[in-house]
């Protein structure tokens, strides 16, 4: 079965993570998987500092700095273990009944990669471990998952707010058609309106596909008020999400264009680190 699965690193980010994670695997009704991954290229499984020590010094030495290394890695690892089963604690207090941990020493994206076929839903923090809010390039760790990953992937923001209504941005192109049939057919969303938001020209052919997306969602049930703005992508996403108290944008991870092409960089990176609400990004 696939599940709900969120990424813990222990950053500042986490706590909200945590929820969010938590009310995805309510709405969905799918197990809550918790993962966390002790990156190897900080933490060796082994260390070769021979390489590291000038000449003349003690054998002793390099044995006294390779068991350094190892403790170190073994207190992450249990830093890494208390930190979910203190995730695990909040989401069953958040109502998940049986939430499931997992801990790997390795590479993110990797993990990722290999557990791919079983996640419904990745839930990943906005900020790192360091605390600093999301940079230029996202951060590199969630720019390489979104790239690889073909899953949903909801970027939280350090505070969690549950949902009350939800704004797709809406081009036209496959990956945000697949996202309204998406929205329209999963229980994430069921119940909360879903405003759809065009950026660009208005004409006959834009207009055409406005309606089909918001045809799509009240055929569902929804309530989903839908316009066309002209402007740029970020600005107007941003004023309309104010204006109308949206709690949760939607978007494909790819530019705003007619160019297909993946954009992680520019257009998406840019949303995704201005908006202050969580960001559903679609592949």
């Amino acid at each position: 079965m696939t599940n709900v699965t969120a990424c813990i690193d222990g950053s500042s980010a986490s706590p909200a993570v945590c929820d969010y994670a938590a009310w995805a695997s309510l709405r969905m009704e799918a197990p809550l998987n918790f993962l966390h991954v002790l990156d190897k290229s900080e933490y060796p499984a082994q260390s070769n500092l021979s390489g590291n020590i000038g000449l003349g010094s003690r054998e002793a030495l390099l044995e006294e700095l390779a068991d350094l290394d190892e403790k170190r890695g073994k207190l992450a690892l249990e830093q890494g273990r208390l930190m979910l089963e203190a995730a695990r604690e909040r989401a069953i207090e958040d109502g998940v009944a049986d939430p499931a941990t997992r801990q790997r020493h390795g590479d993110l994206v990797e993990t990722l990669t290999e557990m791919e076929e079983e996640i419904r839903l990745l839930v990943i923090g906005k900020q790192g471990r360091d605390g600093d809010s999301v940079g230029e390039h996202i951060g590199s760790h969630l720019e390489n998952v979104v790239r690889i990953m073909h899953r949903p992937i909801l970027v939280t923001t350090p505070l969690f707010q549950e949902p009350g209504r939800v704004m797709i941005a809406f081009d036209g192109s496959a990956t945000t058609r697949k996202g309204v049939e998406m929205v329209a057919s999963s229980p994430l969303f069921r119940g909360l309106p879903c405003h759809v938001v065009m950026v660009g020209a208005e004409d006959a052919d834009t207009q055409a596909e406005l309606n089909w997306a918001k045809e799509t969602l009240e055929a569902a049930g929804f309530e989903a008020p839908a316009t066309i703005l002209p402007g740029e992508v970020e600005s107007v996403l941003c004023e309309y999400r104010k204006e109308h108290d949206i709690d949760m944008l939607i978007m494909g991870a790819y530019g705003h264009s007619r160019i297909r092409q993946f954009l992680v960089g520019s257009t998406t990176t840019s949303v995704v680190r201005s908006a202050n609400v969580p960001v559903l990004l679609l592949r």
